[in-house]
């Protein structure tokens, strides 16, 4: 076993990589010229950290990033070691952290982004989501998880999710009817094949989430707008809508922050499709997407939660409070019968959700961790949100209105006058921004609005990103 008490690793102060990328780049690139040979045994990260003169979480994060690609590999009370199973002769792969490969996807010519509202993966808890990974693989039974397990998730984190939901989102729901999914998406997709069949109609939000649209119908299902306001969807086309059309099966709804303008549905509203869902046997598909980042007050409680409902289906996900690329949701459904198509649907799909992801998170969750991170997340999202109100003020006041959303990561932000948005969008990316086309909310017209988020971006981009949009709005308004 060869120890290497010394690696040439050059950190550079002025480079835009993060230095414990340029770590983990400089340590693959050893590896690939020979340097580092498989089963090489690497110096301890204490060592690392002052030999490099960084932080020693900066050489945890580095090395973490290693292993997760496998060109490393950790052996409890040995160390860390070259992986054997490494191809010394393959051309040297540009490292990408796997929790920030969503966000490096979506940066165009280096442009700012302005997403639909993706958290920000800097603040991911990964040095403590890898030690649980560690953890349950040091477990004594660590076999008994490697063979196939239930189509619908594992069952102590199901467990988890109701009783969560039944204590924290006053809901009362039962495990069997609980599907752990890989991202609110995959639930969205399988309710859709689920529940809806060709010729079926789906009431949506408009403007609306356009993913969820192309599930219902790649399902064979037809679409039926209602417009949204500032107390949400709009229960009087709701009615219109039901007395004419004998086929509508289901609504699907974002009532705790509307997707794309961030309004919170009216009590009186809800109640109305509560009623209406009852009386016409439709179903209520509520999509509670970021129930965690509520700023002001508590988090509004589900449709779901009301006594009263007999239809629905509930769809979470825990990606956006742990990371992204990491698909974690779940659909809850009153059906029974619906489940048991899920289930057979799922068995298609994926045969099975990934147990070892869901057994870390839950180990974060008994642990406080993501309790913790929640709080943190919070804390520092609602100072950009304040941030970015500031900003908007300051350069978008006169030409536009917008309100402070109670939740959410982005701003809904209404315009004075109709402008072309496709040429809006060009201009804004040769100055350097890109937004999504607000045109993509909707389905039976043209927007008058755009989404702002803040989530992920820092407040130098969100103060120069929302300059440019505030000065190429101006242009087209005036043009």
């Amino acid at each position: 076993m060869k120890r290497l008490w010394k690696l040439e690793i050059r950190l550079e102060n002025t480079s835009n990589k993060a230095l414990y990328l340029q770590i983990a780049d400089a340590i693959i690139d050893d590896i690939k010229k020979g340097r580092l040979k498989k089963g090489d045994l690497l110096p301890s990260t204490r060592t690392l950290s002052t030999l490099l003169n960084v932080n020693r979480n900066t050489v945890v994060r580095a090395l973490t990033i290693l292993i997760t690609e496998q060109w490393l590999v950790s052996v409890e009370r040995k160390g860390i070691f070259v992986a054997h199973t490494i191809s010394q002769d393959s051309p040297v792969k540009s490292i990408e952290p796997l929790l920030e490969r969503q966000e490096t996807d979506l940066l165009l010519n280096n442009n700012i982004v302005f997403d639909n509202g993706y958290p920000d993966s800097k603040i991911v808890p990964i040095a403590e989501l890898a030690r649980a990974y560690r953890q349950i693989f040091n477990r004594s039974a660590k076999w008994q998880m490697m063979g196939y397990g239930s189509e619908l998730g594992d069952s102590k984190f199901i467990t988890h999710i109701a009783n969560m939901l039944n204590h924290q989102r006053g809901m009362n729901v039962a495990e069997k009817n609980i599907c752990i999914t890989r991202g609110g998406q995959m639930a969205i997709f399988m309710i859709a094949h689920s529940l809806l069949t060709k010729g079926d109609y789906i009431l949506v939000e408009n403007p609306g989430y356009n993913s969820a649209w192309e599930a219902f119908k790649h399902a064979g299902a037809n679409l039926i707008p209602i417009h949204v306001d500032d107390q949400g969807i709009v229960t009087s086309e709701i009615i219109e809508q039901l007395k004419t059309n004998k086929r509508i099966k289901a609504i699907y709804l974002t009532p705790h922050h509307q997707f794309p303008t961030t309004v919170t549905l009216s009590l009186k509203r809800r109640l109305e499709i509560i009623e209406l869902s009852n009386q016409y046997g439709f179903t209520v598909i509520e999509d509670d997407y970021d129930n965690e980042f509520h700023y002001n007050t508590r988090p509004i409680l589900p449709l779901c939660s009301h006594i009263n409902l007999e239809n629905y289906i509930y769809i979470g996900t825990l990606s956006k409070v742990v990371a992204p690329s990491l698909r974690i949701g779940y659909l809850v459904t009153s059906k029974t019968s619906l489940i048991k198509k899920v289930s057979k649907l799922r068995k298609i799909i994926d045969i099975q959700g990934d147990r070892i992801m869901e057994l870390a998170i839950l180990e974060l969750i008994k642990e406080g961790i993501i309790k913790k991170h929640i709080k943190k997340a919070t804390i520092h999202y609602k100072e950009k949100r304040d941030y970015t109100y500031s900003l908007l003020k300051h350069y978008l006041d006169q030409s536009t209105h917008f309100t402070l959303p109670e939740g959410g990561l982005a701003f809904w932000i209404k315009l004075n006058r109709t402008i072309d948005f496709k040429n809006f969008c060009a201009l804004l990316t040769s100055k350097g921004v890109d937004i999504v086309n607000p045109n993509e909310y909707y389905l039976d017209h043209s927007s008058n609005g755009l989404r702002v988020s803040f989530g992920r971006l820092t407040k130098e981009d969100l103060e120069k990103g929302i300059k440019i949009i505030a000065e190429c709005l101006n242009q087209e308004l005036y043009s």
